[in-house]
C-alpha cells in the first residue's frame, strides 16, 4: 500500500554501488535525491518523493537551495529529510567556498561564479551580499547584507562602506540575485553600484565588481563597463 514501510535494501545497495564505482555522475538526479532521502527515511520508498521534490522546485539546483520551510511543506517531507537535503547543500557550498578562499579572487573568477551560482541563483527572494577582500584580493569575509522580496532587496551605501571599514577591506565585490531568473541589471542596480564605488574611492576601498545572478546566467557590471 502507498506510504507503507517497504524493504528497498537491494535497490539502495545497487545505487550505492553505482555511486562508489561511477562517481558523482553515476546516478541520475532523482536517484541521488532518492538515496539522500533514504538516509533520513530508511523504511520508505523515497523514489516518488524524490521525483515530486524535483518537479516542485524545478530541478536539483532549485531543490537544494530551497529553504527548510518550503521543503517541509511538500507532502511526505519532515524535518529530518529536509535536514538531509540542506546538509548536502551546505557540504557542496563549503567545498566550493574553499576553492574560492584558496587563491586571489580576481585570479579565480570561475570558482567564484560557481560558488555564487550554487548559493544564490535559485533563491526565490532577492538577497544582497558583499565579498570583502584584502590588499592581495584574498577573501576575508563573505556576508549577507540584506534580503527583501521577490523583486527587491535594499542596499545602503553607508552600511556597505562602514562594514568595509570595520573589516579593513581593501576591496569589495557586490553580489545579488534576481529571482525572476534574468540577471540583466536594472537602472537602480547600476546607480547603487556607482554610488558605492564613489563612496569607496574616497576611502581607498575599491569596488571590483557587482555580480548579478539568476537561473538564466549572470551579469558582471564591470565586464559591461558600467562601473
Amino acid at each position: 500500500m502507498a506510504g507503507e514501510p517497504t524493504d528497498n535494501s537491494g535497490h539502495r545497495a545497487r545505487l550505492r554501488q553505482r555511486l562508489f564505482e561511477g562517481g558523482p555522475d553515476a546516478l541520475l538526479d532523482h536517484e541521488l535525491i532518492e538515496y539522500l532521502l533514504a538516509l533520513a527515511i530508511p523504511r520508505r520508498d523515497t523514489k516518488p518523493l524524490a521525483k515530486a521534490l524535483l518537479h516542485e522546485f524545478g530541478g536539483i539546483a532549485g531543490l537544494l537551495t530551497a529553504d527548510a520551510e518550503a521543503l517541509a511543506r511538500v507532502p511526505g517531507m519532515g524535518e529530518t529529510s529536509a535536514a538531509a537535503l540542506k546538509a548536502a547543500h551546505a557540504a557542496a557550498l563549503r567545498l566550493l567556498r574553499s576553492q574560492v578562499a584558496a587563491r586571489p579572487v580576481l585570479a579565480n573568477r570561475q570558482a567564484l561564479l560557481d560558488y555564487l551560482r550554487a548559493d544564490m541563483a535559485h533563491h526565490v527572494i532577492e538577497r544582497v551580499r558583499v565579498l570583502h577582500l584584502n590588499s592581495k584580493n584574498m577573501l576575508i569575509r563573505d556576508e549577507l547584507m540584506n534580503e527583501g522580496s521577490v523583486d527587491e532587496a535594499p542596499v545602503y551605501v553607508r552600511e556597505v562602506i562602514r562594514r568595509a571599514i570595520d573589516l579593513g577591506s581593501a576591496a569589495i565585490i557586490l553580489v545579488h540575485n534576481h529571482p525572476s531568473g534574468d540577471p540583466s541589471p536594472s537602472r537602480a542596480d547600476i546607480e547603487i553600484t556607482r554610488a558605492v564605488a564613489e563612496a569607496g574611492k574616497r576611502l581607498n576601498i575599491v569596488v571590483h565588481d557587482h555580480v548579478i545572478l539568476g537561473k538564466e546566467g549572470h551579469t558582471s557590471l564591470r565586464a559591461k563597463g558600467l562601473i
